[in-house]
């Protein structure tokens, strides 16, 4: 994101073109971009500022001990660990933990006690693990393991972790729900891959693993959660399950792509249609959240100043006075709209619609909310929960 005021030209433009695998059927971007530029070491994200987030990783622990049966003594390994929100609740288990996160938000995790190596996932991360802290009984990688380009240096290095008895538990986002719901808005940079079980389990099966459980999960607008090992272990029903239901749907080859396409250019005239609307009335619209997802659906709408005024985050966002990548769309403090009190607040976060809605709300929004996916709509301030 470039900074108020800076001139245009100064701003990079990367290809974003979703290709699909005709043999394994994994789809992916075409481009891989520079991890060190999409991940810099002040990169703005915190996993802990969504309760979405809080309450899943919860539930992933509870569900790892569970099936996994983790002794206190244990470690527990998180990629890309953040601000060590998903490690919190191990560590507050009595477990073993250490983070491995890139960027300088492992500085949040290290003031909660929990150890945290900045360093991108590789070999010397990898030894660096084994040396000082042995081999772990689990490895998690939540909403990280699609961002990784080399993914099969990404497994080796989890087989070199768990060996032949530990789990690798994964989070990615679901192509399933990326299609049912129209997320087109999450392909993105960030974002290389975008899993289905079927491809994933030809991932990690390529390596020795075998997918022992999968539950899909609401974070990100649909993920899937995986529990994969080398041990002797069961397969319960989840599994077949869920590949059976993709083969239905079209999911095990590449037949679902013409009518996704179809969809969304639909979409996109519906909500550029909702708009003209609202804007011929002489409506203010100020956009909610600038999250990666954020600048695919503005820049592939075509959104501007024009159509929506700024777009607000909260007080203590990195993002604040920045534009939206693409556009000359700035970035304000979110205080703005109770200020100003626009006519509609443009939900950019859809997928955390309600949750948005509710915290807007209740601090004193009046004016009505724009949900541009997956069919575009005005929801009334009145139909948001006290």
């Amino acid at each position: 994101m470039r900074d108020l005021g800076t001139p245009a030209d100064a701003e990079p433009w990367l290809p974003a073109e979703l290709l699909v695998c005709p043999r394994c059927h994994l789809a992916q971007l075409g481009f891989a971009a520079d991890p060190a530029v999409l991940f810099p070491p002040g990169y703005p994200y915190t996993s802990g500022s969504t309760r979405v987030l809080r309450e899943n990783f919860a539930d992933l622990y509870r569900e790892a001990k569970e099936r996994i049966g983790l002794g206190p003594d244990e470690l527990v390994v998180d990629i890309g660990s953040n601000d060590g929100t998903l490690l919190g609740n191990f560590h507050e288990g009595g477990h073993r933990v250490v983070g491995i996160e890139p960027t300088e938000t492992g500085a949040l995790a290290r003031e909660r006690g929990i150890p945290t190596m900045q360093a991108f996932f590789d070999v010397e991360a990898v030894d660096a693990v084994l040396r000082e802290y042995g081999s772990p009984s689990l490895v998690t990688a939540a909403n990280v393991f699609a961002h990784i380009s080399d993914v099969h240096g990404v497994v080796n290095g989890v087989e070199g972790l768990v060996g032949n008895d530990g789990y690798f538990v994964s989070e990615s986002h679901y192509l399933g729900d990326l299609i049912e719901t129209l997320q087109y808005d999450t392909i993105y940079h960030e974002h290389l891959r975008y899993y289905s079980l079927t491809s994933l389990k030809t991932l990690l099966e390529g390596h020795g693993f075998r997918v022992v459980h999968v539950k899909r999960i609401p974070t990100h607008g649909g993920s899937i959660r995986v529990f994969a090992t080398k041990a002797d272990q069961p397969q319960d029903p989840s599994v077949e399950r869920l590949l059976t239901e993709e083969q239905e749907k079209g999911l095990a080859d590449e037949s679902w792509i013409p009518e996704f396409r179809h969809r969304v250019i639909r979409s996109k005239l519906d909500l550029l249609a909702l708009l003209r609307e609202l804007k011929s009335d002489g409506a203010k619209i100020y956009g909610i959240g600038a999250p990666s997802r954020a600048s695919t659906l503005v820049n592939f709408v075509g959104l501007d100043d024009g159509i929506v005024d700024c777009v607000l985050e909260i007080s203590s966002s990195k993002k604040l006075d920045k534009y939206l990548p693409g556009t000359a769309i700035p970035v304000l403090d979110e205080r703005k709209l109770y200020e100003d009190q626009p006519e509609y607040a443009l939900l950019l976060s859809w997928h955390i619609a309600e949750e948005l809605r509710d915290n807007l709300t209740r601090k004193g929004f009046r004016g009505g909310f724009v949900v541009p996916l997956p069919h575009p709509h005005v929801l009334a301030a009145d139909a948001v929960p006290a």
